[in-house]
């Protein structure tokens, strides 16, 4: 949630396919039935599927697109890059099973142990270059 900072997952151990993203939008509409939702997607093809249009159209469910090759608009690639340091570098699963789990239990605990941090690296201030400036450092 942009504002809340509120995490809400959907784990699977396979692809991410519209299939999934369906299932998504169906457990968000369920949590969040009163308050208007509008997502941040980047340009997966199976989110520009009509499967996926039609779904979100149905529960009322905006689908906002990031522009082609801007990953520094969307928070979510800040929230991966804090669960990899915080799970992921510097240690060792000796099974998948351990790892899926150390997975599990770091979402459904992040709203707790991490607000501080997430109210920190989930910002919504965005760099933007206006025309002028754009021009000033173009090759």
């Amino acid at each position: 949630h942009a504002i809340t900072k509120e995490v809400t997952t959907l784990i699977n151990q396979t692809y991410i396919t519209a299939d999934t993203l369906v299932v998504f939008l169906h457990q968000l509409k369920e949590q969040y039935t009163t308050t208007p939702i509008f997502i941040v997607l980047d340009n997966a093809r199976y989110q520009h599927c009509d499967l996926v249009i039609k779904t979100a159209q149905s529960l009322y469910i905006t689908l906002l697109f990031l522009p082609p090759y801007s990953p520094n608009l969307n928070i979510i690639e800040r929230l991966w890059k804090f669960t990899k340091n915080e799970i992921l570098y510097g240690k060792y699963y000796d099974c998948p099973q351990k790892f899926h789990e150390t997975i599990k239990t770091f979402f459904k605990t992040v709203n707790l142990n991490y607000q501080t941090d997430l109210h920190s690296l989930l910002t919504l201030n965005f760099q933007f270059f206006d025309e002028e400036n754009a021009l000033n450092y173009a090759a």
